[in-house]
């Protein structure tokens, strides 16, 4: 909304403007690790086969979402998240695990990680204020590429995936767990 600041409207016991943004940051550069992360897993299995350009683009564009946020955790001197070694882990056993189970499954995997993004910048945008356009234009564009490979994912069969609502609920509730404990941790 045009003149709108980030938190103008908060009551008593909300978030500062300043620690929303922090939280906003540090989940986000968090997300993007795991991002970065699945993909890395997802080649480690599928690189050598017909999908590996495929996952190599959208591995690309993670890191310079990436990028984009370590560089405002630096400039805007925010914490990290502790929790940056358990993603390590964490997203790379995902990618590998549901590459190992088909090109079908890692395609799901990313469908279900990007609805979760999206819904997740989404709401950011429409809480950043125009004391954080250049941030919610980062974010506008990254949400943009992220249902890029939502759709990739779609094109490529992840709803043939065995199980597909069931592996489908089970990431995005992760995803949903990881962004909350993350903006804190």
């Amino acid at each position: 909304m045009p003149g709108r600041r980030t938190a103008e409207e908060r009551l008593p016991g909300d978030t500062t403007p300043r620690d929303y943004v922090a939280r906003t940051i540090r989940v986000d550069h968090a997300g993007e690790y795991g991002a970065r992360r699945i993909y890395e897993g997802q080649l480690a299995v599928l690189g050598r086969t017909k999908y590996g350009p495929i996952l190599e683009h959208m591995k690309a564009q993670e890191q310079v979402h990436l990028d984009t946020f370590a560089r405002l955790i630096g400039q805007r001197r925010v914490r990290p998240t502790a929790l940056l070694p358990l993603w390590h882990v964490a997203g790379f056993v995902l990618g590998a695990g549901t590459a190992m189970l088909g090109h079908r499954a890692a395609m799901a995997c990313t469908v279900a990680v990007e609805e979760a993004i999206d819904e997740h910048y989404r709401a950011q945008a429409e809480t950043l204020g125009e004391d954080e356009a250049a941030l919610r234009a980062d974010i506008e564009r990254f949400r943009a590429e992220e249902l890029e490979h939502r759709d990739i994912g779609l094109a490529h069969e992840a709803e043939l995936t065995p199980a597909y609502r069931l592996l489908s609920a089970t990431i995005k509730m992760g995803c949903k767990v990881a962004i909350k404990v993350s903006e804190r941790v």
